[in-house]
């Protein structure tokens, strides 16, 4: 008993300590059912709730605010000019602003980085390469030339590849639908016994270039052509159909533009030029430039305009009607080997072997022979041979 007694003076010491503490817990009411009560949130509970969603959001307005003021500072830096050697060129040739790139390097580097381009309301699709021929309708007001400009190829490339145009290009119709090829060349039926040296050589072109054009499809492992298949041969060329040999025309005598040395003196002789001027009003071309295939200038002319004597000389032929797609035609032999043809009038005003000064009225302008719109074509030819009248009479 001397052994607990201690131990219970002890207690009795720590519970007067706290006596109303004690006291309340002895008498704190034995907890009661609460089924019947109607059910209520503790206003702690509630002050937890608000204190967790006001948290959240200072949270979140604190994120925004730093990626708004990093966005803010990287906008803000000077950006870094890079200079792409090979492509500086193409993208001044292009009108594309050049592309500068903060982060690139020294001053404002960063990890953000920042491309000024000159802001386009359409996207530039590149340009695909073309194998494969395309139909072209012809409208009213198209010329040879102007078709020819539109698809990037030469005026002979289009008489090449298109047979109902006869090698003319006065040929041209509204609604007439034309064969484009991808390139300058023409196309070939590959025949029995054909090889690409032979067809090359017909065409004055390169074999090489035969086998690698891809839309001619030849496996370069083993190239052949089969009988019958239709080739392109780029680069390819042939002769032309040379119409203006075809007009028949009088010789003005011996050593002339006309007939040369053995020629008859049909009319007799007459003044000789001394140089050759622009024969209509408008200085402008309205289609067709000078080509192989249409061996003349077409100078903007409306329909009844004047057409004017490009020099001194002798009228050699002054005929209506179609004349090999001429129509009503003059032609003046200058007496100094030059030779000059005015072609498509509406009306002539001179005859055969008439005398006629430099810028005197041979006629008017007109649509006639195979003719696409009013006009004058105007050929100038030295010792029978067509030149470029571009290079005597602007």
């Amino acid at each position: 008993m001397r052994y607990y007694e201690p131990n219970m003076n002890l207690l009795e010491k720590i519970k007067s300590i706290f006596p109303a503490r004690m006291k309340a817990t002895a008498e704190q009411p034995q907890p009661v059912s609460a089924v019947d009560e109607p059910g209520t949130t503790p206003r702690k509970e509630k002050k937890t709730d608000r204190f967790t969603l006001v948290s959240w959001a200072v949270t979140v307005l604190l994120v925004i605010g730093l990626l708004g003021g990093t966005l803010y500072y990287k906008s803000t830096l000077p950006p870094t000019v890079v200079t792409v050697a090979a492509a500086t060129e193409e993208a001044t040739a292009g009108g594309t602003s050049p592309v500068s790139q903060a982060g690139s390097g020294g001053e404002g580097t960063g990890f953000l980085p920042t491309i000024f381009r000159k802001l386009q309301v359409k996207t530039n699709i590149p340009e695909r390469p073309r194998y494969e021929p395309e139909l072209y309708r012809v409208v009213r007001g198209d010329s040879m030339y102007r078709i020819a400009e539109l698809f990037k190829v030469k005026s002979e490339t289009i008489l090449y590849v298109n047979d109902e145009l006869d090698d003319n290009p006065h040929s041209l119709r509204p609604g007439m639908e034309l064969q484009i090829p991808p390139e300058d060349g023409l196309y070939y039926e590959w025949s029995e016994g054909d090889t690409f040296e032979t067809v090359a050589k017909k065409f004055f072109a390169e074999p090489e270039d035969i086998i690698n054009f891809p839309g001619n499809q030849i496996d370069l492992t083993d190239p052949k052509i089969e009988p019958g298949a239709t080739v392109f041969i780029p680069g390819g060329s042939r002769e032309l159909r040379n119409w203006a040999a075809d007009l028949q025309t009088a010789s003005r005598g011996a050593d002339t533009g006309t007939g040369g040395a053995n020629a008859a003196n049909v009319c007799g002789g007459g003044p000789v030029g001394s140089g050759l001027g622009w024969p209509a009003d408008d200085h402008t071309l309205s289609g067709n430039a000078y080509g192989p295939g249409h061996l003349g200038i077409d100078i903007s002319a409306p329909e009844g305009s004047n057409v004017y004597a490009a020099g001194t000389g002798v009228v050699t032929m002054a005929a209506g009607g179609w004349n090999y797609g001429y129509g009503n035609v003059v032609q003046i032999d200058h007496g100094n080997g030059y030779v000059t043809v005015y072609a498509h009038l509406s009306t002539i005003f001179v005859t055969q072997c008439q005398t006629v000064g430099q810028g005197s009225a041979i006629g008017l302008s007109g649509n006639t022979g195979n003719s696409f719109g009013a006009h004058l074509h105007f050929e100038i030819r030295v010792g029978g041979s067509n030149i470029n009248p571009y290079d005597i009479v602007q």
